[in-house]
């Protein structure tokens, strides 16, 4: 089974909207475009390029929107990326979309069934990026192996959020950590099993 990897650049309150720059997602109104700027530093960013091992992609239909309008030419700074097979989970594209078509090894998938399948293949890392709805529907049919957050020091208090509503109780295990020098958690969580309760009071 191939394991299926959230990537997430989230701030303390959970907000993942636009974290590259002022254009690239202004829904809601959004003001804050560009908010992991900066925190860049050395250690940030040898952590990202570690995260650029190729890969398989699978994205939600807006943020593969925005990857297909830059990434087919500006591959040199992310190798693997064109050449990796990129599932957009998507109810209104078509496979023959000049979105879709446009971009190499680009296919179109639409129900939660064809992602465990998809799992079940033998292949890459299965990466997600952004997409944000596509996350809290993995995460509501459990079929989130891993969690890579980076955590940033500031509250933006509005925004699309990595966790909200509907997602099922989940347990998870840290497998590592590290703080960079301007104060990022950098995190990785492993899916470990049922939430355990049990009580303080002696």
């Amino acid at each position: 089974m191939r394991k299926l990897v959230v990537f997430s650049m989230i701030t303390l309150d959970g907000v993942m909207q636009a974290p590259g720059g002022p254009e690239e997602d202004t829904s809601g109104d959004f003001e804050y475009g560009g908010w992991v700027a900066p925190y860049s530093d050395d250690v940030y960013n040898e952590v990202v390029q570690e995260e650029l091992k190729p890969a398989d992609y699978l994205l939600g239909r807006k943020t593969y929107e925005i990857w297909a309008a830059y990434w087919p030419e500006h591959g040199e700074f992310w190798p693997g990326i064109n050449n990796g097979t990129k599932y957009v989970f998507s109810n209104s594209l078509k496979q023959s979309d000049p979105v879709v078509s446009g971009w190499k090894n680009s296919i179109v998938v639409n129900t939660p069934e064809e992602i465990k399948r998809i799992k079940n293949s033998p292949s890459n890392e299965i990466q997600v990026w952004g997409s944000s709805e596509l996350v809290q529907l993995l995460l509501k049919h459990d079929l989130v192996d891993e969690l890579r957050l980076k955590i940033h020091p500031l509250i933006l208090g509005k925004g699309k959020k990595l966790l909200d509503n509907g997602t099922i109780p989940a347990a998870f295990n840290l497998v590592q950590s590290i703080v960079t020098p301007k104060g990022v958690i950098i995190a990785q969580y492993n899916r470990a099993g049922e939430v355990k309760t049990g009580s303080l009071m002696v």
